[in-house]
């Protein structure tokens, strides 16, 4: 099945003065993506969100949503969005479900106490629809600014660092509710974060941008398995082994040996050959296991 575009930037450039902040970006969502946006500090991602929220215009480029030009269709494009850009704000001497019924009124949106109470649960903050906003910790405040989002069910819900600033339980807790938004209501989610690894878990497609340009995307576990691997053999003959590989085309620097396993560093397509090797050398191979994080494949393309 032919995968259906949600986002489509093409050759997208934005300048301030002098100072380019995103220069000829190229990216495209599909349906159905949790879609890791990706960059260092500075990198240009937020100023490509906010042209994409049409809280900035382009210099130049396109941007279309929906199979649709964001220049011409702004208010059809909007209705069908949920977005947390900034912070989110509330009143915190309100309830939370005062709040959500306030803030879609002035959306738009028809939220009746049943809708409002269904996106609390979906959230999981229903048995706390009656408590004042000022008595949330900052990771409720964080699910109820999703909550607000949901609001007008939008197909497309636009996250920038949703778990900046939560602690390890706050961000497992917005992980879980992103990855229920995708599987559970088929939404497509468009991820801004630098916590990396939680990119890693949740992301399905991603893209790295450097100084406002498209560096690398794919699909994340391809992009991952590019390149050089950490691959560990688990073995009987560790010291056996790496004399094998030292007498090889394998040898290596980055090798390392336990009592039980070795580690190198090597390609994909070479894990097979090296496991045929040490297998020929009478070395049992117990088994194997290659990783490589999404925080060292970062690093090795957007260092100087």
């Amino acid at each position: 099945m032919q995968p259906i575009p949600i986002i489509e930037i093409k050759d997208l450039s934005k300048s301030f003065g002098s100072f380019k902040a995103v220069d000829n970006l190229s990216l495209t969502v599909n349906q159905g993506d949790i879609y890791g946006f990706l960059g260092p500090n500075g990198a240009g991602k937020s100023t490509t969100i906010r042209m994409m929220m049409s809280l900035i215009q382009p210099s130049s480029g396109y941007i279309n949503i929906f199979g649709m030009p964001l220049s011409q269709h702004r208010s059809s494009i909007a209705r069908r969005i949920g977005a947390i850009v900034e912070k989110p704000d509330f009143y915190l001497y309100l309830t939370a479900a005062k709040n959500l019924e306030i803030l879609g009124k002035l959306s738009g949106a028809n939220v009746s106490k049943k809708s409002i109470d269904g996106i609390l649960d979906t959230v999981g903050l229903l048995d706390r629809a009656s408590s004042k906003v000022k008595t949330f910790s900052y990771g409720m405040k964080q699910r109820l600014g999703i909550a607000q989002a949901l609001l007008h069910n939008p197909d497309l819900i636009v996250l920038d660092e949703p778990t900046n600033g939560l602690d390890p339980v706050g961000v497992k807790e917005i992980r879980e509710l992103i990855l229920s938004l995708s599987r559970e209501q088929n939404k497509t989610i468009f991820l801004s974060s630098h916590i990396l690894s939680e990119v890693e878990i949740i992301a399905t497609n991603m893209v790295i941008i450097n100084k406002g340009c498209t560096i690398v995307e794919g699909n994340v576990q391809e992009l991952l398995n590019k390149g050089l691997l950490k691959v560990n053999f688990m073995i009987d003959k560790p010291k056996q082994a790496l004399e094998c590989l030292n007498n090889s085309r394998f040898n290596s620097s980055n090798i390392v040996i336990t009592d039980t396993a070795i580690t190198i560093e090597t390609e994909q397509f070479f894990i097979s050959d090296i496991n045929s090797l040490l297998v020929a050398n009478d070395i049992k191979v117990e088994g194997i296991q290659s990783t490589r994080s999404l925080e060292e494949y970062f690093l090795s393309i957007t260092k100087p």
